[in-house]
């Protein structure tokens, strides 16, 4: 019996699975071993490097539908990422094949029906594949570039959203044409009874898998894509007023030389007036118009009253 509720990280976690057996695939998902006696939730956790937080998002989702997160920025996608590799190798590389064992158990391979049913079995699993194999190659490295604070303008979470649809279409051709249409009795009905329950409750996991993925997983990547967004445009920010700074930042024989052009000094008066040599006012003039983007001699004598190097009553405008 399934007992619904919110559970907390003080909750012991053997009261979890007491309160819902079904939650012992989650475990095994999360890498959680069994053997942690009377411990809390946050302890097992804790212990068995698991993030809790996200932990119990998943668990309070998965029993009751509960989708309030609290707050996004503590889900850890990691956590997460972990969570779905696992669910992928305990789909692909164990109930798929475990499932298509037990129908050519249950069926007889000298009726006709039995290799179709197969073949459309066969096609479904080929669909699954095919999803989790994309989410693998595309999508987790996505992640986890963007983990290391790695961006792309070419791909988001919501690329993967818009072609994240489901893949039960096959399975519930095959549960139809079973219940309707193959005949059997004795040992093969059994055998078939027991193969149809474990499609039905992996239909089941495969929704919540997909619901977990649309409700928890893109809304916690979304979130991270926003923040590096943010951090991107706050960090070119910073660069560019730094920049500017550093542009606009003239040394003390710059500001002499703006000074003596503002004052209609040619190239020679000025190495004259300084004591240095008119190739080097030639280069301090370089420097002065790449600095402050600024060629004109108005513009310069502009700059020079705003920062106050000369007084414009000693300025011929």
């Amino acid at each position: 019996m399934k007992i619904q509720k919110i559970y907390e990280a003080y909750d012991q976690m053997i009261t979890l699975i007491g309160d819902n057996y079904n939650l012992l695939q989650s475990l095994g998902r999360f890498g959680i071993n069994l053997g942690f006696g009377d411990k809390t939730v946050e302890e097992v956790c804790e212990e068995q490097g698991v993030d809790t937080y996200t932990f119990l998002a998943l668990v309070n989702f998965s029993i009751n539908g509960f989708k309030e997160i609290d707050d996004v920025d503590k889900l850890s996608v990691e956590t997460l990422l972990n969570y779905l590799r696992s669910c992928h190798r305990y789909y692909l590389d164990f109930q798929l094949p475990f499932i298509r064992k037990e129908l050519m158990q249950a069926l007889d391979e000298n009726d006709s029906l039995a290799n179709l049913i197969l073949k459309i079995y066969d096609e479904y699993a080929h669909s699954v594949h095919q999803h989790m194999r994309y989410e693998e190659k595309e999508v987790f490295p996505y992640v986890e570039n963007l983990l290391e604070g790695k961006t792309s303008s070419l791909y988001s979470i919501d690329t993967y959203l818009r072609n994240h649809g489901n893949t039960d279409n096959k399975l519930r051709e095959l549960k139809n044409i079973i219940i309707k249409y193959l005949p059997s009795d004795g040992l093969r009905n059994n055998l078939l009874m027991a193969a149809l329950h474990d499609i039905y409750n992996n239909e089941e996991w495969l929704v919540q898998h997909t619901d977990v993925e649309e409700h928890i997983f893109i809304p916690a990547i979304r979130h991270l894509e926003n923040r590096l967004r943010q951090d991107d445009v706050s960090v070119k920010i910073s660069r560019m007023i730094h920049r500017n700074k550093a542009q606009e930042s003239l040394s003390s024989r710059e500001r002499d030389v703006v000074v003596a052009l503002v004052q209609g000094m040619s190239n020679k008066e000025i190495a004259d007036h300084l004591c240095i040599s008119t190739n080097t006012v030639i280069t301090h003039r370089r420097n002065i118009a790449k600095k402050l983007q600024i060629h004109s001699p108005a513009g310069l004598t502009i700059y020079a009253i705003v920062n106050n190097l000369v007084d414009i009553s000693s300025v011929k405008l």
